[in-house]
């Protein structure tokens, strides 16, 4: 293998596929990333065995050639160069990769790239195309309430269902339910329901945001893979087994109170409590109190810890029905406040003992149940 190319896009390049790498594995060479030309460019290749990226880059090939190395160390020394042009050299006979840029050179001892883990191929199954936007927005929206240990696997992922030209993303912990719908560019024809891992759609989100052009997904249930293509990426995973919960179920067909505030006053008062609310087990207290012809109805926030102090915060609310108390994990909160982008979001309760449900104003599509803090009044 004899080729050159530029420091910054072998720098992008590795900082993409650096996130497949194993962080810790019995396996060694899933520690290394898979260098091999492919059709006049360099293509990069990383995997964890349950997720494998690859990207092509931009380069001037003289000589075909594969072989893998340790992926941190190659990463950091491509990041310390300057921004000039890499020559790179394959010795075969001694498996030695040795790289040039403008006064720096460096060997590094590779292992062989038939070594390397096959990447699976994702073939039937569904294939449809998603805007970027939209889908960033979507992944944004739910993955955080994914559930990060691993005592409920299905829990982890997020389930995606395929019908007609929607696609619906929902995400569990069962502490709160997170539940988005977006349009898809391809209709599918039959209706599809897999469960991809939350980690694999958040490294997803972190590629889509230079991208422009569509994102093409193919999932393939039977094979019980996933393969998401962008310009110059591709990102396989393994899904999920098992059946998602049916959330329908959980989130509440009515209320007794309904709160329109500010997101970023909302946002604000709550992250002010939280300070106060971290050594009382995070719970944020809110009062919301209907207005009267005069004045505005009002919702206070508050948070105590016995050993700390305590705060209250109070923000204007247009509120529509009785007044209502309900407590909160303040992350959940913050959580979800963090990722809206509208002015406005509606909170509707029944009772301190039901879930409260968090709906921006103004769309449909989304909807955030989160289960309440049992406290004393």
């Amino acid at each position: 293998m004899k080729l050159s190319c530029l420091q910054e896009n072998l720098n992008r390049g590795l900082s993409v596929v650096g996130r497949a790498v194993a962080a810790r594995t019995t396996l060694p060479i899933t520690n290394n990333v898979l260098l091999t030309t492919d059709q006049s460019r360099l293509k990069l290749v990383a995997t964890n065995l349950e997720m494998a990226i690859s990207c092509w880059i931009g380069a001037k090939v003289e000589e075909e050639g594969a072989i893998t190395v340790p992926a941190r160390l190659l990463t950091e020394f491509i990041g310390s160069l300057p921004q000039e042009k890499v020559n790179i050299n394959l010795s075969p006979r001694t498996k030695t990769l040795e790289l040039k840029c403008a006064r720096f050179e460096a060997r590094i001892s590779g292992v062989d790239a038939k070594d390397f883990p096959p990447i699976p191929k994702v073939e039937g199954g569904i294939t449809t195309k998603v805007e970027v936007a939209d889908f960033s927005q979507g992944i944004s929206r739910v993955v955080f309430a994914a559930a990060s240990e691993e005592s409920r696997p299905v829990l982890t992922g997020v389930d995606t269902k395929l019908e007609g030209d929607l696609m619906t993303l929902a995400a569990a912990d069962g502490f709160r339910l997170a539940v988005h719908k977006l349009p898809i560019a391809t209709p599918v024809r039959q209706k599809t329901e897999v469960i991809i891992p939350a980690r694999t759609l958040a490294e997803l989100n972190r590629f889509m945001a230079d991208q422009k052009e569509a994102v093409e997904i193919t999932v393939s249930p039977g094979k019980g893979q996933a393969l998401f293509r962008l310009k110059n990426i591709e990102l396989v995973s393994q899904l999920v087994q098992g059946t998602f919960p049916n959330y329908d179920q959980l989130i509440p067909k009515s209320y007794t109170t309904r709160a329109v505030v500010s997101v970023a006053e909302f946002l604000r008062a709550t992250r002010t409590a939280s300070i106060f609310a971290r050594d009382g087990s995070g719970i944020v207290r809110m009062v919301m109190t209907p207005g009267g012809e005069t004045k505005p109805g009002k919702m206070t926030i508050s948070a105590r810890s016995e050993e700390v102090g305590d705060d209250v915060g109070e923000i204007d609310t247009t509120i529509e029905g009785e007044e209502s108390k309900i407590a909160f994990n303040g992350k959940y909160l913050t959580d979800v406040l963090s990722v809206l982008d509208e002015d406005q979001v509606a909170l509707e309760t029944t009772n301190p003992s039901s879930p409260g449900v968090l709906r921006p104003v103004g769309v449909e599509n989304y909807i955030h149940v989160i289960m309440p803090m049992f406290v004393q009044w």
